[in-house]
C-alpha cells in the first residue's frame, strides 16, 4: 500500500490562547487520514501531515473554519 502523505502549512487567523490551539489541533485530527498536527500561535499557522487519500486541504480548512477560525485563500 503506498502513502500520499502530504504536508501542508496553513495560515490561520483568529488563534490568541493555548485554548485556540488544541480547538484547532482536536477538529483537525478529528478527519480522516491526519497524521500530525502541528498549530504555532506565534506564526499564527499550523503545519499538517495527512493522508490525500484519506482527506483534503479543503477538508482540513473547513474543519478549521467550522472551529471558529479564519483561513486566508
Amino acid at each position: 500500500m503506498t502513502s500520499s502523505l502530504t504536508t501542508i502549512d496553513l495560515k490561520i487567523e483568529g488563534m490568541d490562547c493555548g485554548h485556540c490551539i488544541s480547538t484547532v489541533e482536536k477538529a483537525v485530527h478529528a478527519l480522516p487520514g491526519i497524521e500530525e498536527v502541528k498549530v504555532s500561535l506565534s506564526d499564527n499557522n499550523a503545519i499538517i501531515s495527512f493522508d490525500a487519500a484519506l482527506t483534503s486541504q479543503d477538508a482540513i480548512v473547513e474543519a478549521v473554519e467550522d472551529a471558529g477560525y479564519d483561513v486566508p485563500r
